[in-house]
């Protein structure tokens, strides 16, 4: 037996992938040379540079939607990016893409997420706009990997290849950048990106029925919901648990999508006459995506989870009591630099607008260090 090298797993790459995937040999390199590695591929790296992060790390104690002191079984910012990965890797898979680079992106693309969830994010973009400036975390995922990890003596940043960066900033979901879509992606950045949708769509059902925010009574006129349930009780045909039952039905409305998607993406690939990465780059409109009556369905069930959770009195609650932390915090550290640690005091002495030194600084934080941060200064 020999050990493959990185340019034999190329060579794989090259003959199992489609002619419009990315290949890890056309790479656009990183922004700083660095010697290549004998054993794995640009994008391999990449993840691993990714996982071996302290940013990655501290997904752990973000929100999702749920704060970790709500239950222990829900979704927080590491078990979503970490399906979104494994959903990622899938569809790239049936569809010959490259499932390495489908997998960094994936586990890159919240790193730049704030404590507790969305309403984190609102907190904090509301604080830059008193200073003329806007907080996004996409945006903010791009900046932990191009400046913030510091793992390296020669340069800032992780130095991820170009390919990961673009994943990074063009990373777009129903909710992101204002709606409006993204042209000259990649199909892998593309699966990502509705690997994000699925994963969380799925989730958040899960999570909605395990806190009791709404019953599997309350979803019977979620049509994609009523879907799943007929296959599941076709297929088993036997009386389950409620709680068996609500985990094979969520599963099946994520199997739904995941199988509308590819069926889907095979039909704009011939539709488009896609035959190179340039045509992919081209093309003014997603080939990654839901077919049109299964959007509708699924707007409908975005529609019901905004009503019932994301808008609900529980969760508001907990949101509102983190955007007070954030604010708290956020002005704590302003107004007395000095409490942040030496390496961000040393931005601010080199210069660097003091706002931001300190927007990095609370954005970095997890749910529970940041309230005990507050608690103690």
């Amino acid at each position: 037996m020999t050990v493959l090298t990185k340019k034999e797993l190329e060579k794989r790459e090259a003959q199992n992938l489609a002619s419009y995937a990315v290949l890890s040999s056309k790479s656009q390199g990183r922004q700083f040379p660095e010697t290549e590695d004998l054993t794995r591929t640009v994008f391999q790296r990449d993840r691993d540079r990714i996982i071996h992060s302290k940013s990655f790390r501290r997904l752990s104690g973000k929100t999702q939607v749920f704060v970790a002191t709500y239950g222990d079984h829900f979704h927080d910012r590491l078990s979503h990016t970490l399906e979104v990965a494994q959903v990622a890797r899938d569809l790239a898979r049936n569809l010959r893409l490259n499932e390495d680079l489908c997998e960094v992106v994936a586990l890159a693309h919240d790193l730049g997420h704030t404590p507790f969830g969305h309403a984190g994010e609102q907190a904090l973009n509301k604080i830059m706009q008193d200073f003329g400036l806007e907080f996004e975390h996409n945006e903010q995922s791009r900046r932990i990997v191009e400046t913030l990890e510091k793992q390296f003596p020669n340069f800032d940043g992780l130095n991820l290849s170009y390919e990961v960066t673009q994943g990074l900033i063009k990373h777009q979901t129903f909710y992101d950048q204002d709606g409006k879509e993204i042209a000259g992606k990649t199909l892998e950045a593309q699966v990502v990106d509705i690997a994000d949708e699925i994963v969380y769509l799925s989730h958040d059902l899960d999570d909605g029925l395990r806190s009791e925010l709404f019953k599997m009574e309350d979803l019977n006129k979620i049509i994609i919901w009523r879907d799943a349930e007929k296959e599941v009780v076709k297929k088993y045909k036997t009386k389950m648990d409620d709680d068996i039952l609500r985990r094979r039905i969520v599963s099946n409305v994520m199997s739904i999508m995941i199988s509308d998607v590819l069926n889907k993406t095979v039909e704009n690939l011939k539709k488009y006459k896609i035959r190179t990465l340039k045509d992919v780059l081209n093309q003014p409109k997603n080939i990654v995506e839901f077919n049109a009556k299964l959007k509708k369905k699924l707007l409908q069930l975005r529609d019901f989870l905004w009503n019932r959770m994301y808008k609900s009195a529980e969760v508001k609650k907990y949101s509102v009591r983190g955007q007070k932390i954030i604010e708290k915090l956020f002005w704590q550290m302003y107004k007395k630099p000095s409490l942040l640690p030496r390496r961000f005091c040393d931005r601010i002495k080199h210069g660097e607008p003091k706002e931001v030194v300190v927007k990095d600084y609370v954005a970095g934080c997890t749910d529970v260090y940041a309230e005990n941060l507050l608690k103690n200064n």
